[in-house]
């Protein structure tokens, strides 16, 4: 009856970590596509995205130009004082003394039929029509064509940068596998999948702990039946090892960064930029492993050795021997090997420095995050800058520490119910 309760209850403990285990990837692949899609590369830093909100203003602005009574007033007194100063101009280049018989004759031609002051005087209404022209709508129209020819020769010129080109070719694909058409529906899809996700990972994570506290509470009910505690101890193994492997693979911190919102003024228009993605990456104990011995430096390699040694090896070995140690003969049981890794393999088992250690990591990272960006928050009339710091600690380490403290609880357990010598 043990037994099969328990594995009942180890096949819950399995299911429930396998779907923590592919929702985390799952989460981690679709925030680093979000993150990728909004990078500040491709967005504050795209000429693409410029010449959009850019051209936008400019064709706005051109076909909505307008002037007020008092600007036109102004603008005409410029225009006439303009062609006032050309007449003179011309007149004074007329007026000026010629060596030459033909430009002798010229100056007296232009002297005899130019009335300079009419001209003058029809010069009010010169600007006058001057000022219709630039304010007539057709006239906009074809401004604001011209305008916006020049930024179309840029996308063209801009599309034949082959960097472009492969931006364009990975959006265009993540777009089809979410079946969107652009980044604003793209963001409210991924953000609504990774809020679902989220609550799942963590009802999975607590569900893992449930079973993991049921099986501590069957050790309190049973502490005084000696023949169920060699079973009950393999069977706690089994649970050790799957909170292990979870704890190994699924996401353990996720450090995000990002300028949630950017509003400066041009031309009078809002241009705003948001989410902004800085810097993104999410990483489980194996990751970082992977990561440090995929370098060429050797340091970096010798790192990810340790861990692999020390966080992730010694206490697989220490499981294993625990369980070889209480169900093996006394000859096997007394193997120096299996009674080290047994009961001595603690003090070098890093998984609980790991632990520590990635705390200490999120609580200095997160105060370091939190300082710098805080520097570039921004607000005034023209520019707006807010920034936000979404680093957490994910399921992962809950899973992780448990397996720390529930392998520190066995580990006692084994000392009490263990018939060979323990030391």
């Amino acid at each position: 009856m043990l037994i099969l309760g328990l594995s009942i209850l180890l096949c819950a403990e399995g299911y429930f970590g396998y779907q923590l285990h592919e929702l985390s990837e799952q989460q981690e692949q679709i925030k680093e596509e979000y993150s990728n899609i909004n990078n500040i590369t491709f967005g504050l830093f795209s000429v693409e995205q410029w010449r959009d909100k850019v051209s936008g203003i400019v064709n706005h602005q051109i076909r909505d130009f307008t002037l007020t009574p008092q600007q036109k007033k102004e603008l005409k007194k410029e225009v006439e004082d303009i062609l006032l100063t050309l007449i003179d101009k011309a007149e004074a280049l007329v007026n000026k003394p010629k060596k030459t018989i033909g430009g002798k004759i010229k100056k007296f031609a232009i002297k005899t039929f130019v009335n300079t002051d009419s001209i003058k005087a029809k010069v009010p209404s010169f600007a006058t029509k001057i000022i219709a022209k630039v304010d007539n709508p057709d006239n906009k129209k074809q401004m604001s064509k011209m305008a916006m020819s020049k930024f179309d020769a840029l996308e063209r010129a801009e599309y034949l940068d082959s960097t472009v080109a492969a931006t364009k070719a990975a959006t265009d694909k993540v777009y089809k596998k979410y079946r969107v058409s652009s980044t604003e529906e793209l963001n409210t899809k991924l953000i609504s999948s990774l809020a679902r996700i989220k609550t799942a990972t963590y009802n999975y994570s607590f569900a893992m702990l449930g079973c993991i506290v049921i099986v501590l509470s069957l050790w309190w009910i049973f502490r005084k039946q000696r023949a169920l505690h060699a079973t009950l101890f393999i069977m706690s193994l089994m649970f050790a090892f799957i909170l292990l492997a979870i704890g190994l693979t699924a996401s353990m911190i996720e450090v995000d960064a990002r300028i949630a919102s950017l509003d400066f003024m041009l031309l009078g228009e809002h241009v705003i930029f948001e989410n902004q993605v800085l810097f993104f990456q999410s990483k489980s104990i194996l990751d970082v492993v992977k990561v440090l011995m995929s370098q060429s430096a050797i340091d970096s390699v010798l790192v990810g050795l340790l861990i692999l040694v020390f966080s992730i090896l010694f206490p697989i070995m220490k499981l294993s021997a625990t369980g070889i140690h209480l169900l093996s003969k006394k000859k096997i049981a007394e193997n120096k090997v299996i009674k080290y890794f047994a009961f001595q393999s603690g003090k070098w088992s890093m998984a609980d420095v790991i632990v520590i250690a990635i705390l200490m990591v999120y609580i200095g990272l997160n105060g370091l995050l939190e300082s710098q960006l805080k520097s570039l928050n921004i607000k005034s009339d023209l520019l707006t800058v807010i920034t936000t710091n979404n680093t957490a600690l994910q399921p992962g380490f809950i899973i992780f520490i448990s397996f720390v403290l529930y392998g520190l609880v066995l580990s006692t357990i084994l000392k009490f119910i263990t018939p060979h010598e323990s030391h």
